[in-house]
């Protein structure tokens, strides 16, 4: 199982990664009140990223829940 979800992962990693490099046109975003203009692939690099630490956030607070659930 171990084996299957590593192999899971880099196919993931490898898609992630050819979408990227597709998408090098710049891009304007605008955040807040600021306008940046940056290549696509970094905006899909960061927008991974967040998303990325979000559900790892999610994941420890669902953990802690589940520990404080048991222990009462």
């Amino acid at each position: 199982m171990n084996r299957m979800r590593t192999w899971l992962l880099a196919i993931v990693a490898v898609l992630v990664l050819i979408v990227v490099l597709q998408n090098t046109q710049s891009v304007e975003t605008k955040i807040l009140f600021v306008t940046l203009s940056m290549p696509r692939a970094v905006l899909l690099l960061v927008t991974l990223l967040i998303g990325f630490v979000l559900g790892l956030v999610a994941a420890s607070w669902r953990g802690r829940e589940r520990d404080t659930k048991t222990d009462s």
